[in-house]
């Protein structure tokens, strides 16, 4: 999995694959970019070269040395065995809307299967049959994205409006925001419950705001049919949410922007050197950031979205901050624990599209089989496959 493979993309879906005919795979930590080592089966190897995937044939003795050279306590290398797939679930509405969601176009790709749940599912407590959840470009808030000021007249903008609210009159909700709440709450349940929780774009800030905002109305008119508290926030408690604390809502509708979480009208930096630096962990003593971080670069290229970057000084302390533009002073990657279960955020909409617009064509990822931004989400797929070691102390 270093600069040697071809599709770094398609080979966690190999491992994925592999792991669902009950065969075993090993990820050989910070070895090699993180390869996986799985025992020769022809079957895998013919799969293998179906999907264009690089790999080596190795005797049992370079193996043997191998798995030596990494037990070493010198060494910062890990072996984690990968034993069972994650079921997998994709928040999403069943209706079209103008933008792609970069999870779905990777495990299409990779060849992992997905199921698309949405509001009504979580709401009749479906979310239990999974494992790991994806959320994506959403609005946890109830204000449709603040799109209103760009698009309140375009028609897939009304229908999102119409669905949303005859949704959360069928699911007996007064409001939109309401319902968001609600789904928002089961899913931090869901997490504290021992789930996997990856968020990307608006689907992380926007989560966190409505917890904090739990009984505050922080919808202008537009966007529920009465003002908004005008103490709303002094009344936000910060205490019920995953990983950022003490920010500000922005109380303007005309907006395209929730709060002072995301960096994305006040930063500086450009598609040309806008890049995050990925953190360096022990691998024998920080395993899941180390899982999470597995790369052939350490240095990703930037990549706009609502919400591109996250203002450091406003992530939680307990959180482990992944991947960071240190000068700028903006967290992209991050994971925190809560309860049983944990979670990832990953500021930015698509790895491989800078700037991506309402009514973009979605990413061919044919074109991007190597995309380290890419290989960050897949780290998060793999992550809940592996065997949970006993904690170091």
């Amino acid at each position: 999995m270093d600069e040697e493979q071809k599709n770094h993309l398609k080979a966690y879906g190999i491992a994925y694959w592999t792991i669902s005919k009950q065969v075993e795979v090993d990820w050989l930590l910070n070895y090699r970019g993180g390869s996986f080592l799985i025992k020769y089966n022809k079957t895998v190897e013919d799969e293998l070269k179906i999907r264009g995937v690089s790999y080596e044939v190795l005797a049992d003795g370079k193996v043997i040395s191998l798995l030596n050279e990494i037990s070493d306590p010198s060494v910062n290398m890990e072996m984690v065995k990968l034993e069972k797939t994650p079921k997998i679930a994709v928040y999403s509405p069943k209706s079209k809307l103008p933008w792609d969601d970069a999870v779905t176009l990777v495990l299409t790709y990779a060849e992992i299967p997905y199921d698309v749940i949405y509001d009504d599912d979580i709401i009749q407590d479906k979310l239990s049959k999974y494992d790991w959840l994806h959320l994506h470009h959403e609005d946890f808030t109830g204000q449709y994205g603040r799109f209103w000021s760009s698009f309140r007249y375009a028609n897939w903008y009304q229908e999102d409006v119409k669905n949303q609210e005859a949704l959360a009159k069928r699911l007996g909700f007064k409001k939109v925001s309401e319902m968001k709440l609600a789904v928002a709450r089961q899913i931090k349940e869901y997490c504290a419950g021992g789930g996997f929780l990856f968020a990307m774009c608006s689907g992380t800030d926007s989560f966190d705001i409505a917890l904090s905002a739990d009984g505050v109305d922080i919808c202008a008119q537009m966007f529920d049919g009465d003002p908004a508290d005008p103490n709303a926030q002094s009344k936000l408690d910060f205490g019920k949410t995953l990983a950022f604390q003490n920010f500000r809502l922005d109380n303007n509708p005309m907006n395209y922007e929730f709060s002072d979480i995301d960096v994305t009208q006040n930063r500086s930096l450009n598609q040309g050197n806008d890049f995050f630096t990925l953190f360096d962990f022990s691998a024998k003593w920080d395993l899941v950031p180390t899982m999470l971080t597995q790369n052939h670069d350490k240095v990703i290229k930037g990549f706009m979205g609502q919400t591109t970057a996250f203002r450091k000084s406003l992530v939680k302390p307990s959180v482990t901050v992944l991947g960071e533009n240190k000068g700028a002073a903006e967290v992209r990657y991050l994971h925190g624990e809560i309860g049983k279960g944990q979670f990832t955020f990953y500021g930015g909409h698509d790895p491989e599209d800078y700037q991506h617009a309402v009514g973009d064509p979605p990413t061919d990822l044919n074109l991007h089989p190597n995309s380290p931004g890419y290989r960050l989400i897949l780290n998060n797929v793999l992550f809940p496959a592996a065997k949970k070691k006993p904690q170091k102390t």
